[in-house]
């Protein structure tokens, strides 16, 4: 029994070696990722930065151009309105749109517009497919028991409606 004592405790050994090995691994790995990220970001919030201060140049000399023909509170005014129209267009381009049948507004959006004379609530043909109508002809017919059967209506077709218990 001393020699499976002695392997079960080498067999531990090793278990803790490679797993000190394998965080060693990830760490140093991980260690580089993160250098060459944080070099990337710097360089990012520079550009950033950079860019802040050309846009303010350029606001400057907006500001400036229109001082010449206008008071100075004026030119501050326009120039202060263009920045905000460039602002919310912005904005509005950077927000997600909705691109497809089913899509809902996400956390936060919002609904879509709907056309102007839009109904709110989509169309219903004069009769149901399958349902009135002449023998013979697909998509007509009677209801089981014989009767014509007759289109569903708007108003009791939703889900609040009262059902008839037969």
């Amino acid at each position: 029994m001393d020699r499976m004592d002695h392997l079960e405790h080498l067999d531990k050994h090793l278990v803790d070696e490679l797993a000190q090995v394998a965080r060693e691994t990830v760490r140093d790995e991980l260690r580089e990722q993160t250098r060459k990220q944080r070099r990337k970001a710097t360089l990012y919030a520079a550009s950033g930065a950079a860019a802040l201060y050309a846009g303010a140049a350029v606001a400057l000399a907006v500001g400036l151009a229109l001082a010449v023909g206008l008071p100075d509170w004026a030119a501050a005014l326009i120039t202060a309105a263009l920045l905000g129209v460039a602002a919310y267009l912005l904005r509005a381009a950077a927000r997600p749109h909705a691109s497809g049948p089913g899509s809902g507004a996400g956390v936060g959006g919002d609904a879509p517009a709907m056309p102007a004379g839009a109904p709110s609530v989509p169309p219903m043909p004069p009769v149901a497919p399958g349902v009135g109508g002449t023998a013979g002809v697909p998509g007509t017919g009677t209801v089981p028991g014989g009767a014509a059967a007759t289109a569903p209506r708007r108003d009791d077709t939703g889900p609040e409606a009262p059902r008839e218990r037969g």
